[in-house]
């Protein structure tokens, strides 16, 4: 029995639609199996937040010392989308012992890194000033690294009240 060029081409329909099938169960399953090996590894390890990388980064190994260096930000903040804060540490900023580095992260905000100024002994004192937007109720951490290599660290939660970066 010859095919006729109606039968080739409803075979090559049959053919295309069981492949596109195929490509579906087959994507389905992959989706699947990924998700499964995600949450495998879910439980294998605990998460590290992108904030405490982004405070590993900056300090590495490093523990911080804390007293010198003073993060001024309201505890309420009425709206998310404007937060203020200053940061002042107490140095001499001179040749031997000067500020090199002011960051300031978020916890809860998509991306950590909310700023960072670079300091030298010219600048004549170790201060920053601007605005953040957060995106929720979050802790906020500041940390000055020093031309010794130490590391400060100031924390604090500020509670919003209403929107922020997406509510």
């Amino acid at each position: 029995m010859q095919d006729s060029p109606g039968n080739r081409s409803r075979r090559a329909i049959v053919h295309r639609r069981n492949l596109l099938a195929g490509a579906a169960v087959t994507g389905t399953a992959s989706l699947l199996g990924h998700h499964s090996a995600t949450s495998a590894q879910a439980l294998e390890k605990p998460a590290v937040s992108e904030f405490e990388t982004a405070l590993k980064k900056i300090m590495g190994d490093a523990k911080p010392g804390d007293g010198k260096l003073v993060l001024e930000i309201p505890e309420i903040a009425e709206n998310g989308n404007t937060v203020p804060y200053i940061l002042t540490v107490e140095s001499p900023m001179t040749e031997n012992d000067f500020v090199k580095t002011l960051h300031v992260l978020s916890a809860g905000n998509p991306q950590p890194g909310i700023a960072s100024f670079t300091l030298t002994p010219a600048s004549g004192r170790a201060f920053a000033a601007g605005r953040m937007r957060l995106a929720r109720t979050q802790e906020v951490a500041a940390v000055a690294e020093l031309s010794d290599g130490r590391f400060l660290l100031a924390r604090r939660t500020v509670k919003v009240t209403i929107g922020g970066c997406g509510g």
